[in-house]
């Protein structure tokens, strides 16, 4: 598993912005696809909010890929 640490000061980060992060998507506008075809969960429970507000402790599993924690 690996870990994104937020930068200092913020509290949170998009999901659609930590999957461009990770390099899970090549581009924003892939983000949607691999939503919206069941690919992402968060904590365990299936995501296709783009908008999805990830706090320290979360973790994000993307088909095919290391889960990712939130630091």
């Amino acid at each position: 598993m690996r870990t994104i640490e937020l930068r200092s000061g913020e509290d949170t980060i998009r999901l659609g912005q930590l999957l461009k992060l990770v390099d899970a998507v090549p581009t924003g506008a892939q983000v949607k696809d691999v939503l919206l075809a069941g690919e992402v969960r968060v904590n365990g429970e299936p995501e296709e909010r783009r908008g999805r507000q990830l706090h320290r402790g979360d973790v994000v599993s993307v088909a095919g890929q290391d889960d990712v924690r939130i630091g």
